[in-house]
């Protein structure tokens, strides 16, 4: 028994104290002192710059995508506006206008030796020929080079031509709308809602019998297509003549519709 107890004793005394808990208070997120975060090597400005360029042509990309899927036909229709006609009759693009006004041209003075049928059929004929002949050339091209690059057109095939229905709906309402403005002014000319204007569109009519004597409508096309592409340069070259003579012209009409 006094052996037990000197060990007991023994294994007491040589345990060490412990300190009684003290409770601290809780600190929080922002009072915790931040870890020093290991230091970042000095990257090129190349490197740094590869992301936001790979970013840049992920958008492009994706944009092109989704542009691929609007059709041809309705984007074309979009892009063509006001301005682009006057740069057109304004040359400010030698080629193209000048691509324009000759295919016009070409087709309304075939217009006058054959009919609209044989021009037609000509023109599809042509447009067969060069697209067949093309075929032919690079699918033999392709067999003795013994490459297979796939049809020649499969780009033009796959785009998309067709017309929107908001396209649709967009110049039905235009047609509409001018439609029935033009019968609502004839109806108010031919029934004589207003007796001054019905006497204009009379000699209006009348001097257009002596122009029909005269000329054809498709030599009035082709005069009207020619002053298109002509008089707005010309205009703009000799602006200040122009417009001094075109002010003695109305003057003597002015004063003789006085008298």
């Amino acid at each position: 028994i006094i052996k037990s107890y000197n060990h007991t004793v023994e294994a007491v005394a040589a345990e060490p104290l412990m300190p009684e808990k003290v409770q601290t208070p809780v600190k929080a997120e922002e009072d915790r002192p931040s870890k020093p975060k290991p230091p970042t090597a000095a990257v090129p400005p190349e490197v740094r710059l590869e992301k936001p360029l790979q970013d840049d042509m992920l958008k492009h990309t994706n944009e092109g995508k989704g542009g691929l899927g609007k059709p041809a036909l309705s984007m074309f229709l979009e892009g063509f506006n006001k301005q682009k006609a006057i740069d057109l009759l304004y040359w400010r693009n030698v080629k193209q206008s000048g691509a324009v006004f000759s295919s016009v041209l070409l087709l309304l003075f075939s217009l006058t030796q054959f009919s609209v049928v044989s021009v037609g059929a000509y023109l599809a004929l042509a447009a067969l020929s060069a697209t067949i002949s093309f075929r032919i050339y690079k699918s033999v091209l392709q067999a003795v080079q013994k490459t297979d690059e796939g049809h020649p057109f499969k780009a033009y095939l796959e785009i998309e031509i067709s017309l929107s229905q908001d396209q649709i709906s967009k110049y039905a309402d235009k047609i509409l709308l001018y439609t029935n403005t033009c019968m609502k002014e004839l109806r108010r000319l031919f029934l004589v809602q207003d007796l001054v204007d019905s006497l204009k569109f009379a000699v209006l009519m009348w001097l257009l019998t002596y122009v029909g004597a005269l000329f054809n409508g498709l030599t009035l096309l082709i005069l009207a297509v020619v002053s298109m592409f002509t008089m707005p340069v010309v205009y703009e070259k000799h602006q200040a003549q122009i417009d001094q003579y075109v002010g003695l012209i109305r003057t003597q009409v002015n004063s003789v519709v006085g008298k």
